[in-house]
């Protein structure tokens, strides 16, 4: 683990928070589970900060309840699939173009061109 990892009063610290709202979300957000070391300890991550920092965000700032919350990040985890989707369809079209221009500009005149 190359990245900065976070003990669980630093993470709450860093955002505001006490520790236990952190080890509560942990049980409502499936998507936050930070490492644990031997001991047990949690380890949060940049990722972990960031989807805190959004939960937070959502609860407190939004006044989103918890359920009202996982949707929102639910729906939004859903558009990213998408949008990662449609990129790659759009990226293998291009590549179809660029082949077919690329194949047929050699015997081929512009229109327009006499």
């Amino acid at each position: 683990m190359g990245d900065r990892v976070y003990r669980i009063g630093q993470a709450a610290r860093l955002l505001g928070l006490k520790p236990h709202v952190l080890r509560f979300w942990e049980t409502e957000f499936p998507q936050l589970a930070p490492v644990r070391t031997e001991k047990g300890q949690r380890l949060y991550t940049e990722e972990h900060l960031a989807l805190l920092k959004t939960i937070h965000r959502l609860v407190h700032e939004e006044g989103l309840t918890l359920d009202g919350a996982r949707r929102r990040m639910e729906q939004a985890e859903g558009l990213t699939d998408l949008k990662r989707s449609v990129a790659e369809e759009l990226k293998s079209i291009r590549r179809l173009l660029e082949a077919g221009a690329a194949g047929g500009a050699a015997g081929v005149e512009s229109p327009g061109q006499d």
